[in-house]
């Protein structure tokens, strides 16, 4: 099996994983509903699910 020639130090280490961090999710506002949501992903309001402002299923009603 290969090894490494020499070992990399903690300092380089850590310089090179700087830059891995998680960033903050982008929340955008619908303007039909006005709710918060993902940018790029279905959202649920009232049991109905919206994507772009538009319905893409309607909730069932039961019948009694």
């Amino acid at each position: 099996m290969a090894h490494p020639k020499s070992r990399i130090s903690k300092q380089r280490k850590r310089k090179r994983r700087t830059h891995k961090k998680l960033t903050a999710p982008q929340i955008a506002i619908c303007q039909t509903t006005g709710e918060p949501h993902l940018y790029h992903r279905a959202y649920e309001v009232d049991g109905d699910l919206y994507y772009r402002g538009k319905i893409l299923i309607k909730e069932a009603e039961d019948e009694d």
